[in-house]
């Protein structure tokens, strides 16, 4: 439907009563205003002075401007103010136009060009500076190039320097800033005499032609150095996270925090996202700190490089390897292996230090079965009756002997097939 035109002839409204008789009638009506500002002025003005507002009462003055707003499109603010002017002085009219050529410029593309080239001189200095710098070449060396910048503002400074202008004669080069990762938080593992706060690290297992080799996912627990190796083709994610599930799974406590050093493969979203979801909590390495992951460190040389060198095993053995690894491997290490446990003395100085007396040396698993409560630190399902029954089917010999020969069929194999496919 089309919009219908109707030209009104509103003069014979002359009192305030019939304004607002035809406010109240016309409210499903929109008017529509000229689009010139100067005859919505004049009709303004004619109101105006027809109703003599200037002596009006406050409630009749604010129908005409309701009767104002209806008719000429403006807003409330925007009618007080004409009307204001209007008592003044009646004849009103606009008091501004836009600028016909538009606005000039004071400082020329010259201007912009002496700027850069002064910021290339100088190492580009503050605003301050530099404004500094441009009067002193206009006033104390007479040096006419700089009249119209030698008066420049500090802000506008800038401004010109914003310019793609000034920006294709100057180029300013910066340090690379580092990138802070608002993941995890910067400090270490705060056990409190509970299982389950693990510290990792990976380890590479060589190069050769070019060629990566495998790479150990190293957790160790810190209060009962119960440690798990895993082994996969690459750190990337679609084969990271895979391997860091099982770990967290084949602990037979509640994993509750994961420390890592700063390596990208563990400070990720991904990684943080997996653990959020499993309601771990998520610390790295402050910098400095060289033993806020040292236990890791420690057990990558005492455990994974003296069993399982440092020589190149091809990505596509990952499988086996971690087959040995859960399979003989962390069970040796666990249950079979004795570690030293640290006993803090302090003398009569008040100095403390840490102890590794002989008599306190367990495996991992007596470790665990030491500790106060702990049957309430396994995980559902998990029972030290079915632990013990575990440990005790083979003895710490028979437990090494098997593991050292799995560990060399395992090498015999990959290096025959390394051998065949050279």
């Amino acid at each position: 439907m089309t919009d219908m035109v109707i030209d009104m002839n509103e003069s014979r409204l002359n009192t305030v009563a019939q304004l607002s008789a035809f406010l109240n009638g016309t409210l499903e009506v929109n008017f529509c205003a000229p689009a010139d500002d100067c005859q919505r002025y004049a009709f303004i003005g004619t109101v105006l002075e027809r109703f003599a507002y200037a002596r009006l009462q406050r409630a009749d003055r604010g129908v005409v401007r309701r009767y104002l707003e209806r008719t000429t499109g403006y807003s409330r603010a925007q009618l007080t103010r004409l009307v204001q002017r209007w008592l003044d002085d009646p004849r009103l009219a606009k008091r501004y136009r836009s600028p016909v050529s538009g606005f000039s410029r004071k400082f020329t593309p010259a201007d912009v060009i002496l700027l850069a080239e002064t910021d290339t001189l100088h190492g580009t200095l503050s605003g301050p500076a530099t404004r500094c710098l441009m009067r002193r070449a206009w006033s104390l060396y007479a040096d006419a190039r700089y009249e119209r910048l030698a008066h420049i503002s500090v802000s506008h400074l800038y401004n010109l320097r914003g310019l793609s202008s000034y920006q294709s004669k100057r180029m300013h080069w910066t340090k690379t800033h580092g990138n802070a990762i608002p993941i995890g938080e910067r400090r270490p593992p705060a056990p409190e005499g509970r299982p389950g706060f693990i510290r990792i690290d990976s380890v590479h297992q060589g190069d050769q032609d070019g060629l990566k080799g495998v790479y150990h996912i190293n957790a160790v627990d810190c209060l009962t150095q119960f440690e798990l190796v895993a082994t996969c083709e690459r750190i990337s994610e679609a084969y990271l996270l895979p391997a860091l599930h099982s770990l967290l799974e084949d602990f037979p406590f509640q994993v509750l925090g994961f420390h890592a050093d700063n390596g990208s493969e563990y400070i990720n979203h991904t990684v943080a996202k997996l653990l959020d979801k499993l309601r771990i909590e998520f610390t790295k390495s402050r910098p400095r700190q060289s033993n806020d992951n040292a236990l890791a460190e420690t057990k990558n040389a005492a455990i994974v490089r003296k069993h399982l060198g440092y020589a190149h095993i091809p990505q596509h053995h990952a499988s086996a390897v971690n087959a040995f690894c859960r399979a003989f491997f962390n069970p040796y290490i666990n249950f079979h292996r004795p570690c030293f446990f640290p006993t803090t003395i302090t003398d009569s100085k008040g100095k403390s230090r840490k102890v590794y007396p002989l008599e306190a040396m367990m495996t991992p698993y007596e470790k665990l079965k030491s500790l106060p409560n702990a049957e309430h630190c396994l995980k559902s399902g998990m029972s030290f009756e079915a632990l013990d029954a575990y440990a005790a089917a083979t003895s710490d010999n028979e437990a090494a002997h098997q593991m050292n020969e799995a560990r060399t069929h395992l090498f015999q194999t990959i290096y025959k097939r390394s051998k065949k496919a050279a």
